[in-house]
């Protein structure tokens, strides 16, 4: 005996809503003016990079530690490509060795200055402090587009330059770490690390 079949009522099952939200404000803000600009998000700081620029190019400046401990590489970024967009104008091409040099020199940088400060640094900091004190370098290799470095001229003026990249990182890296009496030390891996690049720019 076949058993009957219930007949077809036309509901479905319908899951039970076990969640229920608590607030109805959405996670976002309702409007744009909420959000905070793109730059600001991406960390770039058009104000604090005009004033790093501006203890680069005067080194008797005092440098503002807070400023400089900050991980800003766009201004770094446009200073190497600027390097090797002279470089390529004086028929170089070095773009390679450029970022390759500025890698092992940021590297050996950071395990020096961990060594020697208290406090410690980021790889990104010793990054943008070595990248905003190649500025004088650019200026070096915009030089030689138009004149040989190779003379006694050439040598004075390669030497006042490694002496100005060295003396502008000492100086930030010593009041953002605050190793007061160290400046020479962290000078001359600096100078070491600028004359490689003084190098390319002269031959």
């Amino acid at each position: 005996m076949m058993q009957p079949q219930q007949p077809y009522t036309g509901q479905i099952y319908q899951p039970t809503q076990t969640y229920t939200p608590t607030t109805s404000q959405p996670f976002y803000g309702n409007n744009f003016e909420d959000e905070p600009p793109l730059l600001e998000e991406l960390g770039i700081n058009f104000d604090h990079i005009w004033q790093k620029t501006l203890t680069v190019l005067h080194p008797l400046k005092v440098a503002d530690g807070s400023i400089m401990n900050e991980t800003d590489l766009a201004g770094p970024m446009v200073f190497c490509l600027a390097f090797g967009a002279t470089l390529l104008l004086a028929g170089k091409i070095q773009f390679g060795y450029v970022y390759g040099i500025s890698a092992i020199g940021c590297l050996g940088m950071f395990c020096l200055l961990n060594l020697m400060s208290m406090t410690g640094v980021s790889f990104g900091c010793v990054a943008s402090v070595l990248g905003y004190c190649l500025l004088p370098m650019i200026l070096l290799s915009s030089f030689a587009v138009i004149f040989s470095l190779q003379g006694m001229i050439g040598v004075l003026l390669t030497a006042g330059i490694i002496g100005w990249c060295s003396f502008s990182a000492s100086k930030i890296f010593i009041s953002a770490l605050a190793m007061e009496g160290q400046q020479l030390l962290v000078a001359y891996p600096c100078a070491l690390l600028y004359g490689v690049f003084a190098l390319i720019s002269v031959f």
